[in-house]
């Protein structure tokens, strides 16, 4: 009995084991779907799937990347071996190469540098239409300035308020100035304005005729000039001639300094109102470097002084602050005939009180000066401030003795 039993069959949740081992064979397909039953007998979740995906698809991803990069090294070093090939062979090469980029550049540079080295060509300062003559008798040079055209806009609104400076070098004893031509690029001055100067002297002036922007509250930019050699002109006839204008040079003439003030008229009760509100730049007239200054005023008609006042002094300043108020009594039918000197002196307890400089106001006056009243007249009962540079006061004096 016990000798004919059979050994029971496997259950079917568990594998047989052969018996006889050095016999058994096993196929290729019999493998595969035993491993893949080993598979589906663990019990993965899905999640765990998907990460393993995920990573294997970020490994063939990097490595993927890794090659790319290896690849455009390769591509960089062949690039920089046939440039340094082009340089040992001067920098002619096919334009596959890349063989004419320095040339192009070297023709951008040469494009660029006419226009670099021209700048006077694009910039147009605008033309200046005067006349010379001289006069033998009288020994005076008579310049007109006629008008000037195709301007610069110096303003913001795209216009300008020209006016004309002239004097001759190298003295500039005497300044001239032509009235001022609100908001235009056209003005028509037609002035004339005379020089006393001997004949045998005239060859070794300049005429300097500058055109300046006036600003009410800052410095006049210089728009442009033009400058005669007197020893190159015929005085045998009269000259009339359009010259463009050239870039003005800075004038080195010595700063007296600036003064800021106030003009207002009523007519209806006869008042000349003066305020002195402050003064900038002033020239110094101490040893330590500073001044005392204080402000003269006189009311003028035809060259006699009618009224004088003054301002307080203000101690070792170049830059004073007054805001002081000065009235005078001026009828209506003398308003037009009267003229205000406003002069700036140093104190001095010892010596003499020094005059800094000048400038005189009124309807006889030239150029920012004559403009600052006019707009008072134009606007009654209206305060009118504006700056003014100051003169030397014998420039000044000299006027109001020609106008007696």
């Amino acid at each position: 009995m016990t000798g004919n039993r059979r050994t029971p069959p496997a259950s079917p949740g568990t594998s047989a084991i052969p018996t006889h081992m050095p016999n058994a064979t096993t196929t290729p397909g019999h493998s595969h779907n035993k491993f893949m039953n080993e598979l589906h007998s663990i019990h993965t979740p899905s999640w765990a799937v998907a990460a393993l995906c995920l990573v294997s698809l970020c490994v063939v991803l990097s490595c993927a990347a890794c090659v790319w990069k290896k690849c455009l090294k390769n591509k960089d070093k062949e690039k920089d071996k046939k440039k340094g090939k082009e340089k040992s062979n001067g920098g002619f090469d096919t334009e596959m190469d890349g063989g004419y980029s320095d040339p192009l550049k070297d023709e951008g540079n040469k494009k660029t540098e006419p226009s670099d080295n021209e700048p006077k060509d694009e910039e147009k300062l605008g033309r200046l239409h005067f006349t010379l003559d001289y006069n033998f008798t009288d020994n005076t040079l008579i310049v007109g300035i006629l008008q000037a055209a195709e301007l610069p806009a110096m303003d913001v609104g795209g216009s300008s308020d020209p006016y004309v400076k002239l004097y001759l070098l190298p003295d500039k004893k005497k300044k001239f100035e032509t009235k001022v031509h609100r908001k235009t690029l056209e003005p028509n001055f037609n002035e004339t304005f005379t020089f006393k100067v001997p004949y045998t002297e005239l060859g070794g002036k300049t005429l300097v005729m500058t055109v300046y922007d006036f600003d009410r509250f800052s410095k006049h930019d210089a728009i442009g000039d033009v400058k005669i050699l007197m020893s190159s002109m015929d005085f045998s006839q009269s000259l009339q001639e359009w010259r463009d204008l050239q870039k003005a040079e800075k004038e080195e003439s010595e700063r007296l300094g600036d003064i800021c003030l106030s003009l207002r008229y009523v007519p209806s009760a006869g008042k000349l109102t003066v305020v002195i509100l402050e003064a900038k730049n002033l020239k110094k007239m101490d040893v330590g470097g500073l001044s005392d200054p204080y402000v003269k005023l006189h009311l003028m008609q035809n060259g006699k002084r009618l009224k004088k006042k003054k301002t307080t002094t203000k101690k070792s300043t170049l830059n004073p602050y007054y805001n002081e108020s000065f009235s005078f009594e001026v009828a209506c039918e003398q308003i037009e005939k009267v003229q205000v000197a406003v002069t700036v002196l140093d104190y001095d307890k010892i010596g003499k009180n020094d005059a800094i400089g000048k400038v005189l106001l009124g309807i006889k006056s030239t150029g920012t000066e004559q403009c600052h009243w006019e707009d008072m007249l134009a606007n009654p009962r209206r305060p009118i401030a504006q700056w003014h540079i100051l003169k030397p006061e014998d420039e000044i004096n000299a006027i109001l003795s020609n106008k007696k």
